[in-house]
């Protein structure tokens, strides 16, 4: 656990602490293939192992073995293996979603605190799917998954190939892409939802490249003072709600 969790490892993951094995427990995007759980947690984690799909082991063990077998004191006491089940394309992803859809597409991520939040406002705000370039981590690594608080295990998401041309593929899917830049030429109270969006996030710093931003609608987020730029998963929950509202409103 101290290592790069399962690096190379066939759609398994670690999945760590309560909350994040009650939404694994549910969620129709992965399954829970078993788990480590403190012998003192038992009890209290009786409707998340009843919960549990028939046949899936449950390995119960004093606190010194779980600290031994993981590497480190690991207070939670739960730890879960999973896998993903399905594993799209971004074009089989983003083809399979509703007429009415809200994407995210992140460039460049690579810090798992910021994958985490995105996948947490994502949930939180109603998006439909995230779609990741090829230099984002990895959504399911161990932290990522505990900063989402398992929203990385509910969310739809797929990976771009390396060089696929990801402004063609959302024009092919029909989908309108609201780049999100400092120098946007309309902010963010100005832009409307179409009824494809897709909202584009790049790494903070280098943020999307020049090629996407001249290929797509570009939005900012006015700041007060001399700041131009946000904590990118901030920004994240700052349009999702902004765009959420805007369909509610439509609605009513």
């Amino acid at each position: 656990m101290r290592e790069r969790d399962l690096i190379g490892r066939q759609g398994l993951f670690v999945a760590e602490g309560e909350v994040v094995l009650r939404v694994l427990s549910r969620s129709r995007l992965c399954a829970p293939v078993s788990l480590l759980v403190a012998e003192k947690r038992l009890t209290a984690l009786a409707d998340v192992i009843e919960a549990l799909p028939d046949g899936t082991p449950v390995y119960a063990a004093g606190q010194g073995a779980m600290d031994a077998i993981v590497g480190f004191p690991i207070h939670r006491g739960l730890l879960g293996l999973g896998r993903r089940l399905t594993d799209l394309s971004a074009s089989q992803l983003l083809g399979a979603l509703p007429a009415e859809a809200l994407v995210l597409v992140l460039s460049g991520i690579a810090n798992h605190d910021n994958m985490g939040g995105i996948f947490r406002n994502a949930a939180a705000f109603g998006a439909d799917a995230v779609i990741l370039d090829s230099g984002c981590c990895d959504p399911l690594y161990r932290k990522a998954i505990r900063v989402s608080v398992g929203a990385a295990l509910i969310t739809p998401f797929a990976r771009l190939a390396l060089g696929e041309d990801l402004p063609g593929l959302l024009a092919q899917h029909g989908f309108e892409a609201l780049a999100l830049s400092p120098r946007g030429g309309q902010t963010l109270a100005q832009t409307d939802r179409a009824a494809r969006t897709a909202v584009m996030l790049g790494a903070e710093g280098p943020g999307l490249s020049q090629d996407l931003l001249a290929r797509s609608r570009t939005v900012s987020i006015p700041m007060a003072g001399a700041f131009d730029s946000l904590n990118v998963a901030a920004t994240s929950g700052i349009v999702l709600h902004h765009l959420a509202f805007m369909a509610r409103r439509r609605s009513v």
